[in-house]
Protein backbone atom coordinates (compact mmCIF):
# COMPACT_ATOMS: atom_id res chain seq x y z
CA UNK A 1 0.00 0.00 0.00
CA UNK A 2 1.22 3.46 -0.38
CA UNK A 3 4.02 5.17 1.89
CA UNK A 4 2.51 7.72 4.23
CA UNK A 5 5.00 10.40 6.10
CA UNK A 6 5.42 8.73 9.29
CA UNK A 7 5.92 10.26 13.14
CA UNK A 8 8.78 9.09 14.82
CA UNK A 9 7.42 7.05 17.78
CA UNK A 10 10.66 6.37 19.85
CA UNK A 11 14.13 6.52 19.07
CA UNK A 12 15.38 4.45 16.55
CA UNK A 13 18.15 1.97 18.04
CA UNK A 14 19.34 0.27 14.70
CA UNK A 15 22.48 1.29 13.63
CA UNK A 16 24.15 0.81 10.33
CA UNK A 17 26.67 -2.03 12.42
CA UNK A 18 23.40 -4.06 11.89
CA UNK A 19 24.05 -4.32 7.77
CA UNK A 20 28.18 -4.54 8.15
CA UNK A 21 27.68 -7.42 10.43
CA UNK A 22 25.14 -8.88 8.37
CA UNK A 23 27.34 -8.40 4.79
CA UNK A 24 30.63 -9.80 6.71
CA UNK A 25 28.52 -12.76 7.80
CA UNK A 26 27.39 -13.69 4.41
CA UNK A 27 30.99 -13.67 3.16
CA UNK A 28 32.34 -15.78 6.54
CA UNK A 29 29.53 -18.07 7.38
CA UNK A 30 31.80 -20.28 9.33
CA UNK A 31 31.82 -21.18 13.02
CA UNK A 32 35.33 -19.72 13.74
CA UNK A 33 34.60 -16.61 12.25
CA UNK A 34 30.95 -16.41 13.97
CA UNK A 35 32.68 -17.55 17.27
CA UNK A 36 35.06 -14.96 16.63
CA UNK A 37 32.56 -12.13 15.81
CA UNK A 38 29.97 -13.42 18.34
CA UNK A 39 29.90 -10.24 20.37
CA UNK A 40 29.60 -7.99 17.38
CA UNK A 41 26.99 -9.71 16.57
CA UNK A 42 25.50 -9.30 20.11
CA UNK A 43 26.19 -5.72 20.36
CA UNK A 44 25.71 -4.46 16.63
CA UNK A 45 22.85 -6.89 15.47
CA UNK A 46 21.14 -8.88 18.19
CA UNK A 47 20.83 -5.95 21.15
CA UNK A 48 19.43 -3.15 18.90
CA UNK A 49 16.88 -5.78 17.40
CA UNK A 50 15.31 -6.22 20.72
CA UNK A 51 16.06 -2.96 21.87
CA UNK A 52 13.19 -2.10 18.75
CA UNK A 53 11.36 -5.07 19.70
CA UNK A 54 10.74 -3.76 23.50
CA UNK A 55 9.80 -0.77 21.99
CA UNK A 56 7.09 -1.84 19.99
CA UNK A 57 5.14 -3.61 22.83
CA UNK A 58 2.81 -0.42 22.98
CA UNK A 59 2.65 0.98 19.60
CA UNK A 60 1.58 -3.03 18.49
CA UNK A 61 -0.94 -2.91 20.90
CA UNK A 62 -2.87 -0.21 19.47
CA UNK A 63 -3.24 -2.35 16.76
CA UNK A 64 -3.84 -5.58 18.53
CA UNK A 65 -3.38 -6.50 21.62
CA UNK A 66 -3.92 -9.93 20.95
CA UNK A 67 -0.26 -9.65 19.53
CA UNK A 68 3.09 -9.58 21.56
CA UNK A 69 6.71 -8.37 21.21
CA UNK A 70 8.47 -10.58 23.13
CA UNK A 71 12.25 -8.71 23.77
CA UNK A 72 13.95 -11.91 25.27
CA UNK A 73 17.17 -13.09 23.54
CA UNK A 74 16.01 -16.65 23.30
CA UNK A 75 12.81 -18.01 22.68
CA UNK A 76 10.90 -13.97 22.19
CA UNK A 77 9.96 -12.54 19.11
CA UNK A 78 13.28 -12.77 17.81
CA UNK A 79 14.43 -15.92 15.98
CA UNK A 80 17.04 -17.38 16.03
CA UNK A 81 20.31 -17.06 13.84
CA UNK A 82 21.47 -20.55 13.59
CA UNK A 83 19.91 -22.78 10.67
CA UNK A 84 19.04 -25.79 11.08
CA UNK A 85 20.75 -28.24 8.56
CA UNK A 86 19.26 -31.33 9.22
CA UNK A 87 17.28 -31.80 6.12
CA UNK A 88 19.18 -29.22 4.35
CA UNK A 89 21.84 -29.27 1.17
CA UNK A 90 23.11 -26.19 2.14
CA UNK A 91 25.01 -26.39 5.82
CA UNK A 92 25.82 -23.14 6.26
CA UNK A 93 25.63 -22.78 10.25
CA UNK A 94 24.33 -19.36 10.39
CA UNK A 95 21.25 -16.96 8.88
CA UNK A 96 22.21 -13.77 7.14
CA UNK A 97 19.34 -11.76 7.60
CA UNK A 98 17.26 -11.20 10.91
CA UNK A 99 13.93 -12.42 11.40
CA UNK A 100 11.76 -10.88 13.64
CA UNK A 101 8.30 -12.58 14.49
CA UNK A 102 5.17 -10.65 16.79
CA UNK A 103 2.94 -14.03 17.30
CA UNK A 104 -0.41 -14.38 18.16
CA UNK A 105 -0.32 -14.48 21.91
CA UNK A 106 -3.15 -17.80 21.85
CA UNK A 107 -1.57 -21.15 22.28
CA UNK A 108 -4.12 -22.21 19.26
CA UNK A 109 -2.64 -19.58 16.94
CA UNK A 110 0.20 -21.79 16.02
CA UNK A 111 2.98 -20.26 16.89
CA UNK A 112 5.43 -18.90 14.02
CA UNK A 113 2.91 -20.62 11.49
CA UNK A 114 -0.17 -18.64 13.02
CA UNK A 115 -1.54 -15.74 11.53
CA UNK A 116 0.74 -12.25 13.29
CA UNK A 117 3.69 -10.04 12.21
CA UNK A 118 6.69 -10.11 10.68
CA UNK A 119 9.64 -8.23 10.33
CA UNK A 120 13.16 -9.03 7.72
CA UNK A 121 16.43 -7.47 8.27
CA UNK A 122 18.39 -8.44 5.48
CA UNK A 123 21.13 -6.02 3.49
CA UNK A 124 18.72 -4.66 0.41
CA UNK A 125 15.95 -7.05 1.24
CA UNK A 126 13.96 -5.61 4.40
CA UNK A 127 10.40 -5.67 4.83
CA UNK A 128 7.56 -5.65 6.98
CA UNK A 129 4.16 -6.97 6.73
CA UNK A 130 1.69 -9.94 8.30
CA UNK A 131 -0.59 -12.38 7.23
CA UNK A 132 0.00 -16.67 7.56
CA UNK A 133 2.76 -18.41 6.17
CA UNK A 134 3.03 -21.86 5.61
CA UNK A 135 0.10 -22.47 8.09
CA UNK A 136 -0.79 -26.29 9.48
CA UNK A 137 -3.37 -28.07 6.67
CA UNK A 138 -6.31 -28.12 9.15
CA UNK A 139 -5.79 -24.38 9.10
CA UNK A 140 -5.23 -23.78 5.94
CA UNK A 141 -8.49 -25.10 4.78
CA UNK A 142 -10.55 -23.22 7.56
CA UNK A 143 -9.06 -19.66 5.73
CA UNK A 144 -9.86 -21.26 2.51
CA UNK A 145 -13.64 -22.16 3.84
CA UNK A 146 -13.90 -18.57 5.20
CA UNK A 147 -12.76 -17.11 2.02
CA UNK A 148 -15.67 -19.46 -0.06
CA UNK A 149 -17.99 -18.45 2.82
CA UNK A 150 -17.77 -14.74 3.03
CA UNK A 151 -16.83 -13.95 -0.33
CA UNK A 152 -17.91 -9.87 0.15
CA UNK A 153 -15.58 -9.73 3.25
CA UNK A 154 -12.66 -11.24 1.25
CA UNK A 155 -13.79 -8.99 -1.75
CA UNK A 156 -13.45 -5.80 0.11
CA UNK A 157 -10.02 -6.67 1.90
CA UNK A 158 -9.41 -6.92 -1.60
CA UNK A 159 -10.46 -3.91 -2.83
CA UNK A 160 -8.45 -1.72 -0.28
CA UNK A 161 -5.76 -2.12 -2.28
CA UNK A 162 -3.74 -5.06 0.09
CA UNK A 163 -1.58 -6.57 -1.82
CA UNK A 164 -1.88 -10.35 -0.92
CA UNK A 165 1.14 -12.58 -1.49
CA UNK A 166 2.07 -16.85 -1.37
CA UNK A 167 2.52 -20.07 -3.29
CA UNK A 168 0.00 -21.09 -4.80
CA UNK A 169 -1.43 -24.30 -5.95
CA UNK A 170 -2.10 -25.11 -10.12
CA UNK A 171 -5.29 -26.09 -9.54
CA UNK A 172 -8.41 -24.85 -6.92
CA UNK A 173 -7.95 -27.43 -3.90
CA UNK A 174 -10.74 -30.74 -4.23
CA UNK A 175 -13.93 -29.67 -2.52
CA UNK A 176 -14.37 -25.89 -3.59
CA UNK A 177 -15.53 -24.45 -6.60
CA UNK A 178 -13.29 -23.86 -9.61
CA UNK A 179 -16.22 -21.57 -10.67
CA UNK A 180 -16.16 -19.34 -7.17
CA UNK A 181 -15.62 -15.30 -7.62
CA UNK A 182 -12.11 -16.06 -5.57
CA UNK A 183 -10.61 -18.73 -6.42
CA UNK A 184 -7.18 -17.88 -7.56
CA UNK A 185 -7.16 -16.88 -3.88
CA UNK A 186 -8.13 -20.43 -2.86
CA UNK A 187 -5.34 -22.27 -4.51
CA UNK A 188 -3.27 -19.56 -2.50
CA UNK A 189 -1.20 -22.17 0.50
CA UNK A 190 0.58 -18.53 2.43
CA UNK A 191 -1.75 -15.62 2.77
CA UNK A 192 0.82 -12.58 3.70
CA UNK A 193 1.20 -8.67 2.58
CA UNK A 194 4.22 -6.73 3.44
CA UNK A 195 6.57 -3.41 2.73
CA UNK A 196 9.77 -3.21 1.94
CA UNK A 197 12.31 -0.68 2.86
CA UNK A 198 15.74 0.33 1.63
CA UNK A 199 18.83 0.11 4.48
CA UNK A 200 18.68 3.87 4.65
CA UNK A 201 14.89 3.60 5.38
CA UNK A 202 15.74 1.00 8.41
CA UNK A 203 18.02 3.43 9.45
CA UNK A 204 16.20 6.41 9.18
CA UNK A 205 15.03 8.29 12.27
CA UNK A 206 11.70 7.88 11.40
CA UNK A 207 11.78 3.88 10.64
CA UNK A 208 9.74 3.28 13.87
CA UNK A 209 6.55 4.98 12.42
CA UNK A 210 6.77 3.79 8.99
CA UNK A 211 7.07 -0.07 10.56
CA UNK A 212 3.76 0.69 11.94
CA UNK A 213 2.65 1.87 9.08
CA UNK A 214 3.35 -1.03 7.58
CA UNK A 215 2.35 -3.41 10.06
CA UNK A 216 -1.21 -1.02 10.33
CA UNK A 217 -1.34 -1.86 6.61
CA UNK A 218 -1.24 -5.42 6.57
CA UNK A 219 -3.39 -5.46 9.66
CA UNK A 220 -6.95 -6.55 7.21
CA UNK A 221 -5.41 -9.03 6.64
CA UNK A 222 -4.23 -10.47 9.59
CA UNK A 223 -7.65 -10.19 11.63
CA UNK A 224 -9.50 -11.67 8.67
CA UNK A 225 -7.23 -14.63 9.16
CA UNK A 226 -7.88 -14.72 12.70
CA UNK A 227 -11.82 -14.39 12.39
CA UNK A 228 -11.35 -17.18 9.98
CA UNK A 229 -8.98 -19.45 12.93
CA UNK A 230 -11.36 -18.64 15.61
CA UNK A 231 -9.14 -16.13 17.10
CA UNK A 232 -9.28 -12.74 18.87
CA UNK A 233 -7.94 -9.95 17.22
Amino acid sequence: MASRTSDVLFENPLGPGLFRFLKDLKGHNEREWFLGNKARYEAEARDPVLRLIAACSGPLASISKHVEADPRPSGGSLFRIYRDTRFSRDKSPYKTHLGVNFRHRSAAAGGVHGPGFYLHFEPGGCFAGGGLWHPEPESLLKVRQSIAARPAAWKRLRDSGIEIEGEALKRVPQGFDPGHPHAEDLKLKDFYASTGFTNAEVLAPDFPGRLMEALRDASPLVAFLCKALDLPF
